[in-house]
């Protein structure tokens, strides 16, 4: 197993049965992180991508919760595990940064001890020794005059402190994965550039593997290694930050980048909305707002990702045999009503 992937994740799928109907929230996504990588998941907000980051350790409530698919992680299949197990490798060798610090700290205790308490949960050592690990882990991610600020209570931090002791809570046991979901978010960018240059140390001294999850492509063109664009529960494009800042493959891709102040003019967003999760449409997710869609987009299943260059794959129908991606080549139609055409199957 020693060339298998840090985390191999396989066809996952995330369902809930709510009121309306059942709610897939996540169909079907692969991603893998090796170690030493930063995979970046990018979407717009209700793509996914926290549901799926959370699904990888069963953090997902079942029921009403149902998570299908193979996560493997260090080759071990984690669906194969008891609770007490997974939660052996929580927090010690797959951390997770949450995306709500005010939910994710308990309030009755100090911020040092929760930390020291990350630390002792999984190794042996003496309450001495893990909060003075604790302390200059808060000093490390940027928490000022850390020795006394370590015995203070969650609500005596701020939103980005508590963000940033957080941080330092899943660093403390120098997990092989850490899953962030938006940990720069509540931060200035010059604490933000601490945690990332924090982050990418901890890469290169262990080797530790990354998935992050962020809306913001700045921070992603600065720190990822491949880069997953998701899309109502589907991946629709995947490969490098050259491959998607450079040659962006799928319309929804191009979308997303056109709204990057100084990159595109579409700074207003992308018309439309998400699909309702309940009811998908068939064919393509994106196919309803794009301005390259065809009548076949709006058939069938989602297309199958095809190689558009070296690992760096696409999912729409524009590629496949039959179909002339050429028309992907111009941008001219941006913010054009949607262009129903027939085209050969």
């Amino acid at each position: 197993m020693t060339d298998a992937p840090l985390l191999n994740v396989e066809n996952l799928t995330t369902s809930f049965e709510t009121d309306a109907g059942r709610l897939v929230a996540v169909d079907g996504l692969d991603v893998t992180v090796e170690r030493g990588e930063t995979v970046c998941l990018v979407g717009e907000s209700g793509s996914g991508k926290t549901v799926a980051t959370e699904s990888i350790t069963r953090l997902v409530e079942e029921p009403p919760g149902s998570v299908d698919g193979t996560v493997r992680f260090r080759g071990r299949d984690l669906g194969t595990l008891s609770e007490p197990e997974l939660r052996s490798i929580r927090g010690a060798e797959i951390a997770h940064i949450f995306q709500n610090p005010q939910d994710a700290m308990n309030h009755c205790y100090t911020v040092g001890w929760q930390i020291a308490e990350a630390i002792r949960v999984h190794e042996d050592v003496s309450r001495a020794a893990a909060k003075a690990r604790a302390v200059d882990l808060l000093d490390r991610v940027g928490i000022a005059n850390a020795a006394a600020r370590v015995d203070d209570y969650p609500h005596e931090f701020s939103g980005g402190q508590k963000q940033r002791a957080m941080i330092a809570m899943a660093l403390a046991t120098e997990p092989a994965l850490l899953i962030a979901d938006e940990p720069t978010t509540a931060l200035d960018v010059t604490v933000q550039a601490r945690i990332l240059r924090l982050v990418n140390e901890l890469k290169a001294e262990y080797g530790m593997g990354v998935l992050f999850i962020t809306h913001d492509l700045g921070v992603v063109s600065e720190i990822a290694d491949r880069i997953v664009v998701m899309y109502a529960g589907k991946a629709m494009e995947r490969g490098d930050p050259v491959d998607i800042f450079e040659h962006p493959a799928h319309p929804y891709t191009r979308r997303l980048l056109a709204c990057l102040p100084g990159v595109g003019s579409d700074h207003g967003g992308i018309p439309g909305s998400l699909p309702d999760p309940t009811d998908p449409p068939d064919g393509c997710r994106f196919a309803p707002r794009c301005d390259h869609a065809v009548e076949a987009c709006s058939r069938g299943e989602q297309p199958a990702e095809i190689e558009v260059g070296s690992g760096h794959c696409a999912s729409c129908i524009h590629y496949h045999e039959g179909y002339d991606e050429s028309v992907l080549a111009t941008d001219e139609a941006v913010g054009a009503d949607p262009k129903w055409e027939e085209s050969d199957d």
